[in-house]
């Protein structure tokens, strides 16, 4: 077996998609490079076609070296044989894999290697067999100085059986069945810990039970969490009677006969001492598993969304990092996002000096010519909201709500700090929460992704896993957008195809040291940036002011001569085709194919010629708050409130509807018909209608309903 046999059993992908897309791989090329610039050889996948690739690859190149290791260690025990061998090397299932694997598993000294030490195994056998007529007396011949009696024979070889049941692979496999479809799940709480105030968010499982099979990821997190905090104890069990008869069934003989009470109760010690603790573990860790792939594609989903938000581009913005004692940082930035201003006002309590703070703002707005306001959606942003609404501005300035998670994180973090020395963390976060509504993507990929806050339960889900989904999340995103090679800052860059963080650093360096790149050709002369890593990335990175201007284009350079013939073939000028709709029609695709070249490539470099360089993404919109709504005490049931959908998970969305607390619109809330995925139904940023259903002050919760 190899790994497109591996990748071919577990997708529909035609074996050539595959095996030119695992060749891609193997000469370093990304996925985004893959997915764009190399359809026609690997058959149009897109990019989550080929993720899965890369994923299945992966699987398959840990089971290789599973297997690896465990020859090796079979055979210095000398107890691989040709058969096992073959029967290894053949398995394409770890659990299969691991179980051929048990009785040769290093483990600490068991009761049946007690047993054995004591020369028990041979009367193990005549019980396994089932054809002694007396086993009793046959256990006396077991009997001398270390086995006082038959009695404690049968022990001892019941324990050998017992060992013998727990590593049978047919019984294995039949109680796996079992525990993944029929076990139970159940938690109880801890008694002395009922009382506990940080118990009390858990209450819903102080006494819970349901078929694991069914339990959703986000409850099974929340009980798992529960035990980790010392609040409850869980349990994953099956129906006792009838895994004994099923395991009965695969040991036992039909006849009746001296063995069998003996080997019965080798059962019932097998099943609860060995096969129930390790099957529960096994089933619980793949369900496990499981709610943490939904957990991440949760997180991944909402990733997507807020990086992708709506800019508002290139404008002159004020924002303010609201607050109370210490004030509302405030930053005035340019169209570049470079910080021209910085200071503190004192608009709220104690201080209260609204007319010298409306005074400062004004003429702020009016000489750093302000177009826009963004404020922060954290402490006193309403209140800072309703200040900013009541200064007469000279101009028309829209205002802004922006949220400010991980706004913190970054104002503190390496980056920051490198690109603001001489600021403290307050300049830092306002200026990131500006930054933010001119383009969330630029400014969030500053930020490590669980820091955002829009995941459920990131912080129990298996975190080497998160992270690379999340960072491939981040790197899909930015080369989708595309990225201003004479704009970007290092972070940004480093998720360009082929770059990576050290590139990047040069990148940066080498615009400082010599200005503006003039094409996408320069790149080449960045150091240490090579053919390869031009090839990877050179489509996703664009030059605004290049004489050519393909280079503000996704057209790949190496199609540039495609372009040049396509114009020179209609006897225009290339300025006069790009973005010439009515010439663009008049092209016919299939007279560009040619043997690396196919019609999904010609196909794709049309419509970029259409309109080279335009962000696919719209400009973000004003929204507003009910203005009487800005604590938790004003809301009241049946109350009809605008919202912003700030988070999404699987048993419905989050809305913030201006108070510090989110409000939650559960799944069955959200239209009247069915809903199986909340993502169909809201997107993140979305504005949205809600109507308030019951509001909790003491735990600060709110229900929320987008019905009717």
């Amino acid at each position: 077996m190899n790994s497109t046999s591996y990748i071919l059993a577990r997708t529909n992908f035609p074996q050539k998609s595959v095996e030119n897309t695992l060749q891609l791989l193997k000469e370093d090329a990304t996925i985004p490079f893959i997915s764009r610039y190399r359809k026609e050889m690997t058959g149009n996948l897109d990019e989550v076609q080929i993720e899965q690739i890369v994923k299945l690859k992966g699987e398959f190149e840990e089971l290789e070296k599973r297997k690896k290791s465990i020859l090796k260690a079979i055979s210095e025990q000398e107890a691989l044989t040709p058969e096992l061998e073959s029967k290894i090397l053949a398995t394409s299932d770890l659990v299969h894999l691991e179980d051929l694997y048990l009785p040769y598993k290093k483990k600490r000294k068991t009761r049946a290697d007690a047993a054995r030490e004591l020369g028990l195994e041979p009367l193990a056998k005549m019980l396994m067999a089932q054809n002694s007529p007396n086993i009793e007396a046959a256990a006396e011949r077991f009997t001398g100085k270390d086995v006082a009696s038959a009695a404690d024979a049968l022990s001892g070889a019941k324990d050998i059986v017992a060992e013998w049941i727990n590593e049978h692979q047919g019984v294995r496999n039949q109680l796996r069945k079992m525990f993944l479809q029929k076990a139970m799940i159940s938690s109880k709480v801890i008694k002395k810990k009922v009382e506990e105030e940080e118990a009390q968010k858990f209450r819903n499982y102080f006494e819970w039970e349901e078929k694991l099979k069914f339990i959703p990821s986000h409850r099974l997190l929340a009980i798992l969490r529960a035990e980790k905090e010392g609040f409850v104890r869980v349990k994953v069990e099956v129906e006792q009677e009838e895994a004994f008869r099923a395991v009965s069934a695969a040991i036992l003989k039909p006849q009746q006969n001296s063995c069998k009470p003996i080997l019965e109760e080798a059962i019932e010690d097998a099943l609860k001492r060995l096969l129930f603790p390790a099957l529960s573990n096994e089933v619980l860790s793949i369900a496990k598993e499981k709610a943490d792939e939904d957990a991440i594609k949760v997180f991944a989903d909402n990733l997507r969304q807020l990086l992708l938000a709506l800019p508002l581009g290139s404008k002159r913005i004020l924002a303010l990092d609201p607050g109370y004692k210490s004030g509302c940082k405030l930053v005035c930035l340019d169209e570049k996002g470079d910080l021209q201003h910085n200071e503190t006002i004192f608009p709220h309590p104690p201080q209260k000096e609204i007319a010298m703070a409306s005074k400062k703002v004004k003429s702020l707005v009016n000489s750093y010519n302000i177009e826009a306001i963004a404020i922060g959606n954290g402490t006193a942003s309403r209140e800072t909201e309703f200040f900013i609404k009541n200064i007469r501005f000279d101009r028309d300035v829209q205002v802004f709500i922006v949220n400010e998670a991980g706004a913190s994180v970054y104002s503190a973090s390496k980056i920051a700090r490198a690109e603001f020395p001489n600021f403290d963390v307050t300049v830092r976060g306002a200026v990131s929460i500006g930054r933010r509504l001119a383009d969330p993507l630029a400014e969030l990929v500053k930020i490590d992704a669980k820091a955002i806050g829009v995941g459920q339960y990131q912080h129990d889900v298996d975190q080497t896993k998160l992270k690379n989904e999340l960072d491939r999340v981040v790197e899909s995103c930015v080369n989708a957008i595309g990225v201003n090679l004479n704009t970007a800052s290092a972070s940004l860059l480093s998720y360009v195809s082929g770059i990576g963080p050290a590139l990047a650093e040069n990148i940066t360096n080498y615009r400082s040291e010599n200005g503006e790149f003039s094409s996408r050709k320069e790149l080449l002369k960045v150091p240490r940036l090579g053919a390869k890593a031009f090839e990877q990335a050179a489509g996703f990175l664009k030059v605004p002011n290049s004489e050519n201007l393909l280079d503000n284009s996704a057209v790949h350079p190496e199609s540039y001569s495609i372009v040049e013939k396509m114009a020179a073939d209609l006897k225009v000028d290339l300025k006069e085709l790009i973005g010439n709709t009515a010439l663009i029609s008049k092209i016919t695709p299939e007279n560009y194919i040619f043997d690396t070249v196919g019609l999904p490539t010609i196909k794709d470099i049309l419509h970029e010629l259409e309109k080279p360089g335009v962000d696919p993404r719209k400009s973000a919109k004003v929204f507003e708050f009910d203005p009487n709504i800005k604590t938790i005490k004003d809301l009241k049931p049946g109350m009809k409130l605008p919202g912003i959908v700030n988070n999404i998970t699987n048993f419905g969305c989050f809305v913030d509807v201006g108070v510090k607390e989110s409000g939650l619109v559960h799944i069955s809330k959200l239209k009247n018909d069915f809903v199986s995925d909340v993502n169909s139904v809201v997107k993140l940023h979305q504005h949205v209608q809600v109507t308030v259903m019951e509001v909790d002050e003491q735990r600060k919760r709110i229900q929320l309903s987008m019905i009717g």
